[in-house]
């Protein structure tokens, strides 16, 4: 499946929101300028090439030119680039290919490193900053509530099970049993002997 327009510029859109709107950014994003990453998905049948400038960085599914450096993946690698720690491990393993210079990969996933990713932020030129910052606590509250909903949840089956409907056993029947179990065995292997020991007779 190759990369089409309106995906290349989804991508273009959000990398310019984080990487190069935010003024903290303008060191690490100088590491980059005139440099051109190529990025080979195995899923995808045509690679994605980041051209860095001053100003921005353009996407494109297309590109004649050389890239300064070529990363060959797999699209569930990719989040894991924010952390630079961890590329010489993704290297090793082979989950990673690095062809050129691979500082351009290490500036790249620096810069991830840094940029504050939010859902407010895409939004906001769209609907505006105060509905944006309403609708993300409004989600974040949702979350949190889920989470607390699902923990409550998880308790009250676990009660319900050992307690109510007694379909599984409570900590004690289990100590229980487990004695009972090794004091059977021990009979059995007495009794065992003790035939033997008969039969030898």
């Amino acid at each position: 499946m190759p990369f089409t327009p309106l995906i290349t510029a989804g991508i273009e859109g959000v990398l310019n929101t984080f990487l190069y709107q935010p003024r903290a950014l303008k060191s690490p994003r100088q590491r980059l300028q005139g440099k051109v990453l190529r990025v080979v998905l195995q899923e995808f049948s045509s690679p994605l090439v980041l051209v860095f400038s001053e100003h921005q960085v353009d996407v494109l599914a297309q590109w004649e030119g050389e890239a300064d450096c070529s990363v060959i993946t797999r699209l569930s690698v990719l989040p894991r680039l924010r952390d630079k720690q961890q590329l010489t491990a993704l290297i090793r393993s082979g989950e990673l290919e690095v062809q050129g210079d691979i500082q351009v990969v290490q500036n790249f996933s620096s810069l991830l490193d840094l940029a504050e990713f939010s859902g407010e932020e895409l939004l906001a030129p769209y609907i505006g900053d105060v509905a944006a910052q309403g609708l993300g606590n409004v989600v974040a509250g949702g979350v949190k509530a889920l989470t607390r909903r699902a923990k409550r949840n998880e308790r009250y089956v676990a009660e319900a099970l050992t307690e109510e409907w007694r379909l599984a056993p409570g900590p004690l029947e289990v100590a229980w049993f487990s004695e009972e179990t090794s004091a059977l065995a021990r009979a059995v292997d007495t009794l065992t002997s003790r035939l033997e020991k008969l039969e030898g007779k």
